[in-house]
């Protein structure tokens, strides 16, 4: 159904769509974050390094259209014929003033061969002009927006200073959602304190609601963040490759066939990487997946009937 995976992979989509290789560049705009300029605090959410989860994003001393040759330059060794996503991807990138908001949007979206914008935000920072903006850029090109939700469960959120509710989440998201704009939410699973059915009924919440897409991350526990003070005064077990790889693919059976899986785990930079360290063997992680998968004879939304079946009753989760 995905081509060689069990899944509906971002790869499998993107070629789908656009009948080639589409590959995000990553780039930072010089945006921070409520929950670091003192509007909801100033040391960001716990586990975020200083580049506010653009580690991997363009050099910020640079500006867009340097960020921009400078990654597409190193895509195109392996990719020379493959096109291109703008990714706002560092801090919260609808947390601007309108105008330079519909400024630097513009601007990526007239670079030579992007395709399409992919903008990652909080749903507490979508106040109606966001939301119209986004729904003018939505109507003429092709737009992701990924909402950072993390957990369901507001006593972890507090404690990892999310500085937003669940219920805010779904508010934001009903916004995006009346205009049509596609949603991908980030959960991640490994949090301190969530046992094993948290994790489980936050992955539960997201399958029901209405997302097109969902990313996964791992907990990574990074030097100079507050979570290493945290993990150090208050240590947690760290989960271990086959606990998070029988989460993912517990996940993913349960999960729409439609909805697309951007991610099935993050990356952390090597020298900042605390814990856990399997985690930097990325390819393994990713292999393991498919194998779990393949030797359980499943894919994605293979249980997904029986989980509606006996869920029917449970709407709590479940935007009307």
């Amino acid at each position: 159904m995905w081509g060689d995976k069990r899944y509906h992979s971002w790869n499998y989509h993107l070629r789908q769509t656009f009948g080639k290789k589409i590959f995000k560049l990553p780039l930072d705009a010089g945006f921070t974050c409520p929950n670091r300029d003192g509007k909801l605090g100033t040391s960001g959410c716990i586990y975020c390094s200083s580049r506010g989860s653009g580690d991997y994003a363009g050099e910020v001393h640079l500006n867009l259209e340097q960020q921009y040759l400078q990654t597409k330059t190193m895509m195109h060794n392996k990719w020379p014929e493959a096109n291109y996503i703008a990714y706002f991807q560092a801090f919260t990138n609808t947390y601007g003033p309108i105008d330079f908001l519909r400024k630097i949007y513009d601007q990526a979206l007239n670079f030579p061969g992007v395709v399409g914008l992919s903008i990652a935000t909080r749903p507490d920072c979508l106040p109606d002009e966001v939301i119209d903006l986004l729904s003018e850029i939505n109507q003429k090109t092709y737009l992701w927006v990924e909402l950072g939700l993390q957990t369901i469960h507001d006593d972890t959120g507090m404690l990892i200073q999310r500085g937003h509710t669940y219920q805010e989440f779904i508010e934001g998201l009903q916004k995006l959602q009346k205009h049509k704009i596609k949603t991908c939410a980030h959960i991640i699973y490994g949090l301190p304190g969530e046992t094993e059915q948290d994790m489980i009924t936050t992955s539960q919440a997201v399958s029901s609601l209405p997302i097109q897409g969902i990313k996964f991350h791992l907990l990574h526990v990074m030097k100079n963040t507050p979570l290493e003070l945290y993990y150090q005064a208050n240590p947690f077990p760290l989960l271990t490759m086959n606990e998070y790889i029988q989460l993912v693919v517990n996940t993913i059976e349960i999960l729409p066939k439609e909805m697309i899986i951007h991610r099935l785990t993050g990356d952390s930079p090597r020298e900042l990487l605390i814990g856990p360290t399997w985690s930097l063997k990325k390819w393994e992680v990713l292999n393991a997946i498919d194998t779990e998968l393949a030797k359980r004879s499943s894919e994605q939304g293979k249980l997904r009937e029986d989980f509606l079946l006996h869920n029917s009753s449970n709407n709590t989760t479940i935007i009307k």
